[in-house]
């Protein structure tokens, strides 16, 4: 699989997977991934129609290149396991998983994906919405190779904690960093979660900066009007891609003449500052053609 880490996955747009008229914009627009929508977007009697759609569109090799992967409805619920069989079928890039609040839960997963013939390209995205799923972030994240990445559900999750929306967050943090801590203690990409005032681009702007801060990937969106915006917020600006060089330059020759102390812009530079520039200009590389 591509390294799950540096695949660019700054704007990740949920769309729904009942309308069709949606699903042929989506190859349009400039979002990094897809997140083609089985659950909270389709109404029960329309799940069966939805999945043959949204199989047929993962399937169609037609979004360039954006990461195309399917949400299927949650473990416990009458559609999860057609939809398993049939995201595994279409082979997306990945598969959203629901209410993932623990390592058997992931086990289960992979355990139907193989066995309905996905291929190994096909990732689990994990997504971590309750409690649970905070105090268990760890060990969900290490489950499994398959899994690539853990995706927040703070609606979910601040529904689940009685828990306002307000801004800054405050009382998500301690679950927002609990799941940052476990996807990197295991080498994993992770997601934040939505921002639901579409009409609140200030708001919905100061949420992603603020997302990039803590460490995230990327952010989850449900419109597409905020893609624009969370992609400058998530990637490298010029002056952050111009330092790193300029990190990068200065230690290799540092290396090569010999000394053992190495400055930029008056500031010390160890092993730790070169391997986040490289991480940093890797990241620019990778988004410059989108």
């Amino acid at each position: 699989m591509t390294d799950a880490i540096l695949r660019p996955r700054r704007s990740v747009l949920y769309m729904p997977g009942a309308n069709e008229r949606a699903l042929e914009k989506a190859k349009t627009l400039p979002t990094d991934a897809l997140i083609l929508d089985l659950e909270d977007s389709v109404a029960p009697d329309a799940k069966p129609d939805a999945r043959k759609r949204v199989a047929a569109a993962a399937a169609s090799g037609e979004y360039g290149y954006r990461e195309v992967t399917i949400r299927v409805n949650s473990p416990g619920t009458p559609w999860h396991e057609d939809d398993l069989r049939a995201a595994a079928e279409a082979g997306p890039d990945a598969v959203v998983v629901p209410k993932v609040d623990s390592a058997a839960t992931v086990h289960a997963i992979e355990r139907a994906l193989e066995a309905a013939g996905a291929p190994d390209s096909t990732a689990i995205w994990a997504m971590v919405e309750t409690p649970r799923a905070m105090l268990d972030a760890r060990a969900i994240a290490a489950a499994s190779e398959r899994l690539a990445v853990l995706v927040m559900g703070t609606n979910d999750l601040a529904k689940e904690l009685h828990a306002e929306h307000v801004p800054g967050r405050a009382p998500l943090l301690t679950g927002l960093s609990l799941a940052l801590l476990g996807a990197r203690e295991a080498g994993k990409a992770i997601l934040d979660g939505v921002y639901n005032d579409v009409r609140d681009m200030a708001g919905f702007e100061a949420e992603c900066v603020q997302g990039r801060q803590f460490g995230f990937d990327g952010k989850t969106l449900i419109h597409p009007g905020q893609v624009e915006v969370c992609n400058r917020a998530f990637a490298p600006s010029q002056e952050e891609a111009d330092k790193a060089r300029r990190i990068i330059e200065a230690f290799e020759e540092a290396m090569a003449a010999g000394r053992g102390v190495v400055t930029v812009d008056g500031r010390m530079i160890e092993n730790l500052h070169v391997d986040d520039a490289r991480r940093v200009l890797a990241l620019a590389e990778a988004v410059s053609g989108r």
